[in-house]
């Protein structure tokens, strides 16, 4: 049975859960369970904290789970990413009082608070930059007003809260973070881990492609198919309505509306856009 580690609340437990719910998974109906087995996938989740998962998964107690990008690298846990899951993202930036550090060159000798130590001193150990990392727990935007540090390291997604506390951020982001899957380290193959990987996979490439269908006359077939090469080739049927073929191809969610548009002036007519619910490729 395969041992999955999943985001126990807040808002990246929700979206594991509906992600996990798409790819055919059994997932708890009270919040309170710690564990949900499902016995039809031969596979069991356990609801944990998402700042533990990563030292579960690497201790190989658990063979695989879901948190984030951030807490993996900041757990040091012998655990690594498997695949990217698009949801989740945040990006972690410096910030500091205006006039004071504007220059990711200039942290040496400075107190650098942050809720992520672990990412935060294997980022500065890459710039070759030695400064001291202090732990805080939770928000960090007062930790320069109150004395406890001169620059704060944390996620920020418009940077209002970071203003509000009269911080500016500077330099590249550190780290841009979202929801991945993790399995330890040389870890030896599992085969319910390939079936959770290519479902969630399928999961994915459900979200990001539509079904697109339409009528086009044969003479236009080669332009329309430019317009819709689908995965591997268009799927292309004969109507009964002579010199016409009905194409359907998977098309970007976010190209749908201008492919559309482009079909019809090319002279495409009866077009229609379907969801995909589930895939494999």
């Amino acid at each position: 049975m395969l041992r999955v580690a999943v985001p126990n609340k807040g808002a990246l437990a929700d979206s594991a859960a509906q992600m996990l719910r798409e790819a055919g998974y059994r997932q708890r109906t009270d919040s309170k369970d710690l564990i949900c087995r499902d016995q039809a996938n031969d596979i069991e989740f356990f609801y944990l904290r998402p700042k533990d998962i990563a030292t579960y998964v690497g201790s190989g107690d658990l063979d695989v789970g879901i948190t984030g990008r951030d807490l993996l690298i900041d757990s040091g846990a012998p655990a690594e990413e498997v695949v990217d899951l698009n949801f989740g993202r945040a990006t972690f930036r410096f910030a500091a009082r205006p006039d004071d550090v504007d220059d990711v060159r200039e942290l040496g000798g400075h107190r650098i608070a942050t809720a992520y130590p672990g990412l935060v001193e294997r980022h500065l150990s890459d710039l070759g930059v030695k400064a001291e990392v202090i732990r805080l727990d939770g928000a960090v935007e007062n930790a320069i007003r109150l004395g406890v540090a001169d620059v704060v390291a944390d996620v920020v997604e418009t940077g209002a809260t970071l203003r509000q506390a009269g911080l500016v951020v500077f330099g590249e982001p550190l780290l841009q973070s979202s929801a991945v899957l993790v399995r330890r380290i040389d870890a030896a193959p599992h085969p319910q881990a390939a079936q959770l990987l290519r479902r969630l996979h399928g999961v994915l490439v459900a979200r990001r492609y539509v079904m697109l269908a339409y009528d086009v006359p044969a003479g236009l077939l080669d332009r329309a198919s430019a317009l819709t090469p689908g995965m591997e080739s268009p799927t292309v049927s004969p109507l009964h309505r002579e010199g016409w073929v009905a194409v359907q191809a998977m098309v970007l969610r976010e190209d749908v509306h201008r492919i559309m548009d482009e079909l019809y002036e090319l002279g495409a007519r009866a077009i229609l856009v379907t969801n995909i619910h589930a895939c494999r490729l």
